[in-house]
C-alpha cells in the first residue's frame, strides 16, 4: 500500500512539463536534493539516488527526451527504514558537465570547475518554473505524513524537503514565500530541512504543485479529524461538567450534614429546609433537576444553596 509521500510523487510524475525551462528547474532541484556532482576516470557528471520507480522513470524520460542524456545504474542498496532498494544512477561525460552548468550547479572558469550553491534566479524566472522547482525538490528529498484515518494517532501533519546544503534550503524558503507559503528551516546532521506542520500550509503546497488528488485526500482526512476532535472536545467538556457537578453535590451534602449534626436542620427556615431536604433525598441530581422539582429558578436555588454553604462554614468555624 502506498504511503502519502509516494502518492504525491506519483501524481507529480503523471505529467511531464512541456517547456524546457520547467524541465531544467525540475532536474536542478532533484539533483540538489537527491544527487551529487561526481568525477570518475577523468569524466565529470552527476549521480542521483531514488527508491521510487516512477520518479526514476520520470527523471530518466526528461534527461533522454530533452537533453539526450542516459542514466546508468551504478549501485543498489537495501534501505531498512523504507524496506525498498535505493538505486543509484549516474551520468558522466561532457554533455552531463554542460547540463550541470545550465542547471547552475557548477561553473567553470580559467581556474577550473567549482560548485555553486543557492537557486539561480534565471532558473525560476517564471511562475511555472517556480512550481516545477518545488516539484523536483519534493521528488528528490520530500516526504509528507498525515494522521491515520479512523484511529487515534500521535502522528500529526508534517511536510518536509531535505537539501544537501543550507544555502539552497534558504533560497527555497524564499521561493515558497512567492506562493505565500511560510516554511521553517532546521539543520539535521549534515543536511538542511525545510518543513511545515500546518495542514493549511500543506494544502497550499499541494495546490501549488497541482497534486489535486492528494489535496482532495488531505481535505477528507482534515474534515474527518476535525469532526473527531470536536466530538472529543464535546465529550471532554461533558465529563468535566459532570465532575464539577459531582464535586459541588458532595460539598452541598457535607454542608447540610454539618448543619444537621450541630444546630439541626429544623433550625433552617422553610425555604432552606426544603432545599436541604431535596438535596439529601437525591445526592446525584443536578442543580437544574433540583430546581425543577422545587419549582424554583436555577439562580434562586443557587442563591439558597450558597446560604446553606455559608451557614455550614460558620458553624464549622
Amino acid at each position: 500500500m502506498q504511503n502519502f509521500t509516494e502518492e504525491i510523487k506519483n501524481e507529480i510524475t503523471s505529467n511531464l512539463p512541456e517547456s524546457r525551462c520547467c524541465k531544467l528547474a525540475i532536474i536542478s532541484a532533484f539533483i540538489r536534493t537527491s544527487g551529487s556532482v561526481v568525477s570518475r576516470g577523468g569524466k565529470f557528471g552527476f549521480e542521483i539516488i531514488t527508491e521510487n520507480e516512477s520518479t526514476a522513470e520520470y527523471i530518466s524520460d526528461i534527461l533522454e527526451s530533452t537533453f539526450n542524456l542516459h542514466l546508468t545504474v551504478s549501485g543498489a542498496k537495501f534501505d531498512v527504514m523504507s524496506g525498498k532498494d535505493k538505486l543509484t544512477f549516474e551520468c558522466l561525460g561532457e554533455q552531463a558537465k554542460e547540463l550541470l552548468k545550465e542547471l547552475c550547479i557548477i561553473k567553470e572558469d580559467n581556474d577550473g570547475v567549482y560548485l555553486t550553491f543557492g537557486i539561480d534566479e534565471k532558473l525560476i524566472e517564471k511562475d511555472c518554473c517556480k512550481t516545477s522547482y518545488i516539484m523536483g525538490a519534493f521528488l528528490g528529498g520530500g516526504s509528507c505524513t498525515l494522521p491515520e484515518e479512523g484511529v487515534y494517532s500521535r502522528t500529526g501533519y508534517h511536510f518536509e524537503i531535505v537539501f544537501s546544503n543550507k544555502i539552497t534550503a534558504g533560497d527555497f524558503c524564499e521561493l515558497l514565500c512567492d506562493f505565500e507559503i511560510l516554511a521553517k528551516l532546521v539543520t539535521r546532521k549534515d543536511n538542511a530541512v525545510v518543513y511545515v506542520k500546518s495542514k493549511e500550509v500543506i494544502s497550499d503546497i499541494l495546490h501549488a504543485i497541482s497534486a489535486l488528488s492528494c489535496l482532495e485526500k488531505l481535505n477528507k482526512i482534515v474534515e474527518l479529524k476535525d469532526k473527531t476532535n470536536n466530538a472529543n472536545r464535546v465529550n471532554n467538556c461533558s465529563v468535566s461538567n459532570i465532575d464539577k457537578a459531582l464535586t459541588a453535590s458532595v460539598k452541598q451534602v457535607r454542608a447540610i450534614e454539618t448543619i444537621a449534626e450541630t444546630s439541626g436542620l429544623q433550625s433552617l427556615d422553610k425555604m432552606l429546609f426544603d432545599v436541604a431536604a431535596a438535596r439529601l433525598a437525591d445526592k446525584n441530581a443536578s442543580m437544574q433537576e433540583l430546581a425543577e422539582r422545587l419549582q424554583l429558578s436555577k439562580s434562586c436555588l443557587n442563591h439558597r444553596m450558597r446560604k446553606i454553604l455559608e451557614l455550614a462554614k460558620s458553624l464549622e468555624d
